[in-house]
């Protein structure tokens, strides 16, 4: 079947919609999993600002092993995009082609951490109650609260691999730069490690206007959603998302391109709330990697795909930054029936073999 599905599994998540029904046959089953939350007290923001208790949840598959010196060998930290969550990496496209037996990320060998981001699914977040006042976090941020998750929460001294998608990705740099020695690889999946400007930023900050400047966003205190502003965010996602290709394909009329539009709207307003979309997006605000990336020295294996409408392979940014990572390699994925745009980061099918590489080339 070639019916599009819908899938929320990253801001930049519309993005990761675009499957087919058909992924999801003749697959393996999923391994079980475990969930959690550590809450660290006293969280301070690199805003000023700081939160009494700051609830960290995580999905795990799989137990952590140690070495004689009690050193974690075998953790691996996956990290999702804006607006997704840990669970976004359990859809078949992700979890059926890495997690099952004998599969590069086994479950049975690796101990697979997926984490909710400050801001994002069951994590401490706006909706939760403090609305817009909830502290003004950035990247930084969210780093440093897997940090303390994975440490302090999960007892996990070190990773084996920290593979990141979208904001994720962008994650995976901070990380490597923050923490050099905490991973022996990283593959960090349609992002720039380069400050958001140019149409990236524009495009944001397009959807956060879009929110402060309706009415019925009233400074954060709505009691219904502001949906003219949600409807803007989500034209904006859609566009950005978009695999030009695919969708040609799959919605080859007017009709179905009406009908695939109406389907979305339907789909995705019921769970966009405007307060935690905002600061998703605004967290991307101080990022910045680029002045520091040659305090990268784990292997990095990065990669974006040609038909990603936030990370159009002509900037040449890409190629040019990875030459400062002493042991980075950049791929980028040609345009074809297989790649969807910027979502071509959760569909493993496409770049696996690149995660081989990778773990080959880092194995201790």
């Amino acid at each position: 079947m070639n019916t599009p599905l819908f899938r929320a599994s990253s801001l930049l998540a519309v993005i990761c919609i675009f499957s087919s029904l058909s992924s999801f046959s003749q697959q393996p089953a999923i391994p079980a999993t475990t969930e959690g939350d550590h809450v660290v007290k006293d969280f301070k923001f690199r805003s000023g600002e700081s939160l009494p208790e700051l609830r960290l949840h995580y999905t795990t598959l799989g137990k952590a092993a140690r070495d004689a010196q009690g050193r974690v060998t075998n953790a691996v930290l996956i990290l999702h995009g804006t607006g997704g969550t840990g669970h976004q990496f359990l859809t078949p496209i992700f979890a059926n082609e890495l997690f099952g037996p004998g599969q590069l990320l086994d479950a049975a060998r690796y101990f697979i951490i997926l984490p909710d981001g400050i801001g994002h699914g069951k994590s401490s977040k706006p909706s939760d109650g403090l609305h817009a006042h909830f502290p003004s976090y950035d990247y930084d941020d969210m780093v440093a609260g897997h940090y303390k998750l994975l440490t302090e929460g999960l007892g996990v001294n070190h990773l084996r691999l920290i593979l990141g998608t979208s904001m994720g990705c962008m994650h995976s740099f901070v990380w490597g730069e923050a923490y050099p020695d905490f991973m022996d690889a990283l593959m960090p999946l349609a992002c720039q490690p380069v400050e958001v400007a140019g149409r990236n930023r524009i495009w944001r900050k397009m959807t956060m206007d879009a929110i402060r400047n309706d009415p019925e966003w009233k400074g954060g205190e709505y009691t219904a959603e502001p949906q003219q502003a949600l409807r803007t965010v989500l034209d904006f996602l859609l566009i950005a998302g978009s695999a030009p290709l695919y969708m040609q394909k799959t919605l080859p009329t007017r009709d179905a391109a009406d009908k695939y539009l109406d389907d979305y709207f339907k789909t995705r307003l019921a769970g966009l709330d405007a307060n935690d979309f905002l600061y998703q997006v605004n967290a991307s605000r101080n990022y910045n990697p680029s002045p520091q990336l040659e305090k990268i020295t784990a292997p990095v294996m990065y990669i974006n795909s040609a038909d990603d409408f936030i990370n159009p392979p002509e900037l040449g940014i890409a190629d040019r930054e990875i030459k400062r990572v002493k042991n980075g390699r950049f791929v980028l994925i040609p345009v074809s029936d297989e790649t969807r745009g910027h979502g071509t980061h959760t569909k493993a099918v496409v770049w696996k073999q690149y995660l081989a590489e990778l773990l080959e080339k880092s194995a201790r």
